[in-house]
């Protein structure tokens, strides 16, 4: 396979991290996917008049079958060089079984796709998120995050979550750095690379849904930003852009903490 035609696969990509990750990487080939066709098709409509060298499909990234269609997509047209999973969703969601599958079991699964046609040089960047951090290690639950597709995972982890959503999220965030760490050697082997970066207050749809449910939560954290702005989806797409290129070929296993300084400060609470 030809090296210089493989893609940036990025889900989420009609999201506001996501579109903002694929604007970071004018001059590639960019493969975008999200839950909606419809969100697909105006996405990449989009980025095509704006220059860009790009194609999308629909996935749901919660279907094993949608998944392997996904991976088929990518290997037809002549695979991946980075893979970037910014898709998922936000405690407001309000369904503790949705969230576990979209943000936890949806990136087992599309990690071991992507495995399958990893090469060296390949990477994938998985997004968790700052509160990931406020989710102490324990052998009570771990191995749950990291194993989600195990048939008991789901039952295990709720036991911690007291029916609250939001907690539910924190913890499937730990879940996704888990499953990096999970997957640090396997890909190694391959000479690729699997990190994961987490974002901390960035102004996106989401965000701002989360603010008009939270707004004293939300200004609180704002406050207690040292950098005192909320970050936008480009300083997450900046950081992916390094990572995803050959300056950056020696990080791995690691998780990058974007968040403008907060949780040092949201530790001393």
């Amino acid at each position: 396979m030809n090296r210089g035609n493989k893609s940036i696969v990025i889900t989420g990509g009609a999201g506001g991290i996501g579109t903002a990750c694929a604007q970071a990487f004018k001059g590639e080939k960019l493969i975008l996917t999200d839950y909606s066709q419809e969100l697909v098709a105006a996405a990449v409509d989009k980025l095509l008049k704006e220059g860009y060298d790009v194609s999308g499909i629909a996935c749901d990234i919660t279907s094993k079958e949608d998944v392997n269609k996904l991976r088929q997509y990518v290997a037809d047209k002549g695979g991946f060089k980075a893979f970037i999973h910014t898709a998922g969703v936000s405690g407001s969601m309000q369904n503790l079984r949705k969230i576990f599958d979209i943000d936890l079991v949806a990136t087992d699964l599309l990690v071991d796709a992507f495995y399958e046609m990893a090469d060296a040089h390949s990477v994938a960047i998985l997004l968790s998120s700052m509160m990931a951090h406020t989710i102490p290690a324990s052998e009570k639950y771990d191995a749950a995050l990291m194993h989600p597709q195990k048939p008991d995972s789901f039952e295990t982890v709720s036991q911690f979550v007291h029916n609250n959503s939001d907690r539910m999220y924190n913890f499937v965030k730990r879940g996704v750095i888990l499953v990096s760490k999970k997957n640090l050697n396997k890909w190694g082997q391959k000479k690729a690379r699997i990190l994961t970066v987490s974002p901390g207050v960035i102004e996106t749809d989401m965000a701002l849904k989360a603010a008009e449910e939270h707004p004293e939560q939300m200004e609180m954290m704002k406050k207690a930003t040292p950098m005192q702005r909320n970050g936008q989806p480009e300083d997450i797409a900046n950081v992916v852009a390094f990572l995803a290129s050959e300056k950056a070929s020696f990080i791995t296993g690691t998780d990058i903490l974007v968040d403008g300084g907060v949780m040092e400060n949201i530790k001393k609470m």
